[in-house]
């Protein structure tokens, strides 16, 4: 058990792709459930639990995407714990275990592939969307 995340588009035929995942990615899951709630939680999951971001898929906008690549950028991704989360985001080690520096966090490139796959599919007139389990 633990949060898997992902994220997918859907166009106008209503065809869903994936085009990212992710594991216990907690610091992006504590991005996207603080713009969750900015948005007033749209698509709340009523038959577990109306306040729990856990189920939900929440579409990005352009402008979401842009302020997410800020975040990734600028390392500000908030710090975001969970029972089923795993250490913080930002740690990462080498091959021997040494702690890398957080600017080389383990999930920075799968992040700017995902801006840039979800930025594409925008462009196109698909609707993107992120969703996480646990």
């Amino acid at each position: 058990m633990g949060l898997d995340q992902y994220a997918f588009t859907i166009d106008k035929k209503s065809e869903t792709v994936g085009i990212a995942e992710w594991r216990k990615h907690n610091r992006l899951q504590g991005w996207m459930e603080n713009l969750w709630e900015q948005k007033n939680n749209p698509n709340q999951n009523t038959d577990y639990d109306p306040f729990a971001f856990s189920g939900v898929e929440l579409e990005l906008t352009a402008k979401d995407i842009d302020n997410l690549e800020k975040a990734i950028m600028s390392l500000d991704l908030p710090e975001t714990e969970g029972f089923f989360f795993g250490p913080d985001s930002y740690f990462c080690s080498d091959d021997e275990g040494n702690p890398l520096p957080t600017s080389e966090y383990g999930y920075r490139e799968e992040d700017l592939c995902f801006i840039k796959e979800a930025r594409e599919a925008i462009a196109k007139g698909k609707k993107v969307f992120y969703g996480s389990d646990f």
